[in-house]
């Protein structure tokens, strides 16, 4: 009985277990904001792609030429930011393309979380965004029409 007793009020080795057994759930806790915090830089970077990629397509001088810009300015905003979309998508909308009327960019972008595979979460998550712009009312369109 005296044994008994004596072994339930030593303590000794405690500390060890609850650390092992608390380990787990601290890494498991540490891997989940690393995650949040992925998706969270993504979703920013692709408002600052989107909002970008409208402003070079109100630039443009034709509607061919603004679609392309805002492609070509959304990918590269993507990647100087070290964004690797697996799959994006860029539809701009134009409303007739004329002083004063809007444009307006839509991104989507399949971003990978395989390097988080330790968490168990899906392979990709779609960051998506939306930016629209004024074209400039005093600001010529080529060839004098709108397109």
């Amino acid at each position: 009985m005296r044994l008994l007793r004596r072994m339930v009020r030593d303590e000794r080795g405690s500390s060890a277990t609850e650390l092992t057994l608390l380990a787990p759930a601290l890494i498991a806790l540490m891997l989940f904001v690393v995650l949040c915090g992925r998706i969270a830089e993504a979703q920013l970077h692709v408002d600052d792609a989107a909002h970008q990629a409208v402003r070079a397509a109100t630039l443009a001088r034709n509607s061919t030429h603004a679609r392309a810009q805002a492609r070509e300015t959304a990918t590269t905003a993507l990647r100087q930011a070290g964004v690797t979309c697996q799959h994006l998508t860029v539809e701009t909308h134009l409303d007739g393309f004329r002083p004063g009327s809007t444009a307006t960019v839509s991104l989507a972008c399949e971003v990978g979380l395989a390097d988080l595979t330790a968490l168990g979460v899906p392979g990709t998550t779609t960051a998506t965004a939306e930016a629209t712009s004024v074209i400039d009312q005093w600001r010529g369109i080529a060839g004098g029409s709108s397109r």
